[in-house]
């Protein structure tokens, strides 16, 4: 586990192990719009392009009154093992990568990778610390239910 690199930076990794094949696992991932069956009050959408390099993403998760829009294009499609995106929103902005190791014929390792740069100077700095921990249960969780959910048929 590592803790943010720098300042006003929260850097955030998740893994985990898919009984599926590795190809099966990456076309789960890029099932954009069935994230939101994976990440929790999060809603996923493609508002330009077909999912693929070039494609703008827009993931909004609502808690209560509590919004946040994530903005991201997609910068790479390695087809069956990297997912590259650029978050370009104001609030998250940075690179994110979705990593898809096989491990034998029936196995993946996925490793999700997130760099954000915070906004905000000083509050922005006080804030990445506080937000890692959270981060990282949020991310492992909802890589555990993509799992889950790819190893039950229910994705792609």
């Amino acid at each position: 586990m590592s803790e943010p690199a720098e300042p006003g930076s929260l850097e955030v990794t998740a893994t985990a192990i898919v009984n599926a094949p590795n190809v099966d696992v990456f076309d789960a991932l890029r099932q954009w719009e069935r994230q939101s069956d994976w990440i929790p009050f999060t809603t996923v959408r493609v508002v330009d392009g077909d999912g693929g390099e070039g494609s703008r993403i827009v993931a909004v998760t609502a808690v209560g009154p509590a919004t946040l829009r994530d903005e991201m294009e997609v910068t790479r499609l390695d087809r069956p093992y990297e997912i590259v995106v650029l978050h370009t929103g104001r609030i998250l902005r940075g690179p994110g990568v979705l990593r898809c190791t096989p491990l034998g014929k029936e196995r993946t390792q996925v490793v999700w990778h997130e760099w954000f740069h915070l906004p905000g100077g000083a509050l922005g700095k006080l804030a990445a610390p506080a937000l890692w921990p959270s981060s990282k249960v949020g991310l492992t969780k909802a890589l555990r239910r993509f799992a889950r959910l790819v190893e039950q048929g229910k994705l792609p």
